[in-house]
């Protein structure tokens, strides 16, 4: 047989970060899609392929959700990018489904996503066989996290059902054997064992690629999701690969076939060098719409709220994640709040602009107030306080499983309206060795009120005290708008340093 190849570009979890700048200055920084783009080459034996995220967790992706409306303008962008095949990640349907479907319409590539079907069971992305030029058959089947049901509001899901994507890989990949060369299976989830050792990091369903690779036999998974960067290494026979968030870099995958033998290498292309000047032209109207957009004042503060490393702000305390509790107590009139910071946390200055709000909280949550017990109050706060660990010298770090396989400061939440003390030297669950409400101790069957973000309120990033916490309200308002519109009620603010935690060891 002679020799035969396939190349493959792959991006993921680019969250709208597609020029080369993070929207935190005017300086071009080595990041976004065109950054990585620059490095393909197209040629008929060569596959674009992007694992989702495409749509939200940039500043851009807000300015084109709240001012123009629609999501078309990504998708003619992916067009002039060349992409041929994409799935859907968990982000996607953070606008809902009108919204997705008017990036989907204006698509040129093809939209795999074997797990999302319609209500009569109708796979609405079906896998595809692509046929190269060379004449080899490439099987590509998608998959996307079924933690969108776990997430995403019903309303945000109309007329999808988003099913187990073991189950449906495993049926596409049954339908495809036999009339392909090589299989490909794109999954917008990541790994929940660690690659070097094996060992079990999540017992959730919310990442199942290490079990995608055991229980079926695609010659490639391409990851996303976790924002880890994965070159190219074999699992149970799979070769897999893993690009960062935010158009870092890029995968790109040379596999050849020769006399029945297929082999697999990968490389990371880091994003940089020169962006194709017509693609910066062509976009030119969009970009600046929404650099006008966000320079736009909405607030002052006495002071600038300062980030410090992740691990100081959580054993000493932030001032940020006091203001968003107190943002989130004013909107919700709840007892007691809670909240948490982005992995990166960049602060407040004294002149706030539209964009400082949207990159110091970049997600499109939503508001939830619960009714807890004392108990149920207890156990969350007891799972936040897992975020610390001591290390061979017995001083305080960060635990590895907020770390491994993916960095997760953003599951470790900052309370409002109760004063507690949080004993590392003990064993988990076990932590809390103190909590008040007005100074009387909070016992088991005490009720709260409490506010939380939707992602937290539905028991994910190992919260499972909230589930079943009967619902007080919802307030359907994204926490960024939420928090502008508390500047825009206060145009001055003074920020009080306030402590009401004690972390010991």
């Amino acid at each position: 047989m002679e020799k035969k190849t396939l190349k493959i570009y792959f991006t993921s979890d680019t969250h709208g970060y597609v020029f080369p700048t993070d929207y935190r200055s005017a300086e071009e920084c080595d990041i976004g899609l065109f950054k990585c783009v620059n490095q393909f080459h197209k040629d008929g034996n060569t596959l674009f392929i992007d694992g989702g995220d495409v749509l939200q967790g940039s500043p851009l992706c807000a300015f084109c959700h709240d001012s123009i409306g629609e999501a078309s303008q990504f998708a003619e962008i992916m067009n002039c990018c060349g992409y041929d095949y994409v799935t859907l990640g968990n982000h996607d349907f953070n606008y809902g489904m009108e919204y997705l479907d008017s990036y989907l319409n204006a698509l040129k590539a093809r939209c795999v996503c074997q797990n999302a079907a319609y209500e009569d069971g109708t796979v609405r992305f079906p896998s595809r066989i692509h046929v190269l030029e060379n004449g080899l058959r490439i099987g590509i089947v998608g998959i996307v996290t079924d933690y969108v049901n776990v997430w995403e509001k019903p309303e945000h899901i109309t007329g999808l059902k988003i099913s187990n994507p073991l189950e449906a890989a495993k049926e596409a990949l049954q339908e495809l054997r036999g009339n392909v060369d090589i299989t490909v299976c794109i999954y917008h989830g990541g790994f929940e064992r660690d690659l070097e050792t094996g060992r079990i990091l999540s017992n959730t369903t919310e990442n199942i690629a290490y079990q995608l690779c055991e229980a079926l036999e695609f010659d490639i998974l391409l990851t996303g999701h976790q924002h880890m960067s994965i070159t190219g290494q074999m699992v149970s026979g799979t070769f897999i690969v893993q690009p960062p968030d935010r158009g870092k870099s890029a995968v790109s995958i040379e596999v050849t076939v020769s006399n029945g033998q297929t082999n697999f290498e990968g490389k990371i292309l880091s994003a940089g060098g020169v962006c194709d000047p017509s693609l910066l032209k062509k976009f030119e109207s969009m970009e600046q719409g929404a650099q006008g957009w966000l320079d736009v004042v909405v607030g002052h503060l006495d002071k600038p709220l300062l980030p410090s490393p992740p691990l100081i702000m959580a054993a000493e305390g932030s001032e940020m994640a006091t203001f968003f509790n107190e943002v989130q107590l004013a909107a919700s009139g709840a007892e007691l709040s809670a909240t948490s910071l982005a992995n990166e946390t960049w602060g407040l200055p004294q002149m706030v602009k539209r964009r400082d709000v949207l990159i110091a909280y970049p997600y499109t949550n939503t508001l939830t107030v619960l009714r807890v017990t004392g108990k149920a109050l207890r156990e969350a706060m007891e799972r936040s306080a897992e975020y610390f660990d001591l290390d061979e010298d017995r001083q305080l770090c960060v635990s590895e499983t907020f770390l491994k396989p993916k960095v997760e400061h953003y599951n470790y939440d900052y309370f409002s309206g109760v004063d507690y003390v949080v004993d590392v030297s003990r064993p988990h669950g076990k932590r809390i060795t103190a909590l008040l409400r007005k100074g009387k101790p909070v016992l088991d069957e005490d009720e709260f009120t409490i506010c939380l973000n939707s992602y937290r309120a539905s028991g994910t990033g190992g919260y499972p005290s909230y589930v079943g916490c009967p619902i007080v309200k919802e307030i359907n308002t994204e926490i960024s708008d939420l928090i502008l519109g508390f500047f825009e009620k206060n145009p001055s603010l003074s920020i009080e340093t306030k402590k009401n935690f004690q972390v010991i060891f």
